[in-house]
């Protein structure tokens, strides 16, 4: 699997199907893999933070999540062919886990939320086992470290915006019974139907920023770091 780089920072070209099968092979050989979504906003990020880099490059799969990923892939004539988002990445995973008969925890955001997304996902896949939750506001780690290893799960989603859950997975995972780590952001909310993601069109072309930002004008600043990304890609060749 060779990684594409972008300024220091590795992007997998694996596709949705692609991961799913390389872990389940890296499962049956009791290896733990972790996920991490990789945006333009955090590759410009991530080219003057040391720690981000090391962070993104230490992880198994670094997904394209962005539409600005794969247009430099294009332009450097790549092999990223499609997006990975994190949260159809989050779902696919669910579907495999549900077919498998894996085990999944979800840890992170409010009570409330992480409760429904839990409903939710049961309804959306009936065989799946969720076989514990806990919420964001647990101070103790090494409670929320017990009751996962408890749980026996083997697939942990950890919802905290990112850096955050890649740090704890980093610092937490040596010791924990799950094989698969993602960090998921606001996925939960999502799957619980407290945020609405946008519509079908615009996740079909790559403009779900287009859409975020009609929504949420407040939303500019960040998302100049498509432009200053590709020019800056552009130039850089």
């Amino acid at each position: 699997m060779e990684k594409e780089q972008y300024f220091g920072v590795s992007v997998s070209p694996l596709n949705y199907e692609e991961i799913i099968s390389d872990l389940s092979s890296r499962m049956a050989r009791n290896e733990k893999s972790t996920i991490i979504a990789v945006n333009p906003e955090k590759v410009i990020t991530a080219e003057k933070n040391e720690e981000l880099r090391e962070l993104i490059n230490s992880a198994t799969y670094q997904i394209p999540d962005g539409i600005g990923i794969l247009l430099a892939s294009k332009m450097k004539r790549g092999n990223i062919n499609s997006r990975v988002t994190g949260v159809d990445m989050m779902d696919r995973l669910l579907k495999f886990a549900a077919d498998e008969g894996h085990r999944v925890f979800l840890y992170g955001a409010k009570p409330e939320v992480v409760q429904k997304a839990s409903e939710k996902i049961k309804e959306k896949y009936p065989e799946i086992i969720i076989a514990g939750i806990q919420d964001g506001y647990e101070k103790d780690e090494e409670v929320v470290v017990n009751k996962i290893n408890e749980a026996k799960a083997d697939l942990l989603f950890v919802a905290m915006g990112s850096p955050r859950q890649e740090l704890w997975i980093r610092k937490h995972m040596g010791h924990l019974h799950p094989k698969v780590y993602q960090g998921v952001g606001g996925s939960f909310d999502v799957f619980a139907g407290h945020v609405k993601r946008a519509p079908a069109f615009y996740r079909k072309f790559g403009l779900e920023w287009l859409y975020r930002l009609m929504k949420e004008p407040k939303r500019l600043k960040r998302q100049l770091a498509l432009p200053k990304f590709l020019i800056k890609l552009f130039f850089a060749k």
